[in-house]
C-alpha cells in the first residue's frame, strides 16, 4: 500500500512539474514574441484593444473573424475573405498575407521563418 501512495504521489509531482514547464514554455515563447511584435508589427499595431494605430488592434486577435473591429476600415479584400484568425490562418497571414488576401492593404512582411511565427503566435495568444 506504501508503494501504491509513493507511485501515486510521484506521479502527481511529475505531472504537476510537466505542467509548470509548459506554461513557463509557453510565458518564454510568449515574451519573445513580444519582442517580434514589436519589431515586426508595433510600428503599424497595437496590443492594446482600445487603440488602434494604422493598423487594427491586435488583441484578442486570435480566434476572431477577420475584418471585425467595428472601428476600423478594413480591405473590401479582407472584409469579403470570410477568414477567421485561427492560428493556421495567422501563420499564413504573417507569412505571406498579399498571397493568402491577394488586395490587402497591409504591406507584405512575410515573417517566414518557424520559430518566430511561434513566438509571436504565443504573444498574440497571449493578448486578451
Amino acid at each position: 500500500m506504501k508503494n501504491i501512495i509513493a507511485a501515486a504521489a510521484l506521479a502527481g509531482a511529475v505531472f504537476a512539474a510537466g505542467a509548470a514547464t509548459a506554461a513557463d514554455n509557453e510565458t518564454m515563447m510568449a515574451a519573445q514574441g513580444q519582442n517580434v511584435f514589436q519589431h515586426r508589427c508595433g510600428g503599424c499595431h497595437s496590443a492594446d484593444p482600445s487603440k488602434n494605430t494604422f493598423g487594427p488592434s491586435l488583441s484578442g486577435v486570435v480566434g476572431r473573424p477577420a475584418a471585425s473591429l467595428a472601428r476600423f476600415a478594413y480591405s473590401d479584400a479582407l472584409k469579403a475573405s470570410k477568414i477567421v484568425w485561427t492560428e493556421d490562418n495567422l501563420r499564413k497571414w504573417i507569412a505571406g498575407n498579399d498571397q493568402f488576401v491577394p488586395g490587402t492593404r497591409m504591406r507584405h512582411i512575410a515573417i517566414t521563418d518557424g520559430a518566430e511565427q511561434d513566438y509571436l503566435l504565443a504573444f498574440l495568444r497571449a493578448l486578451k
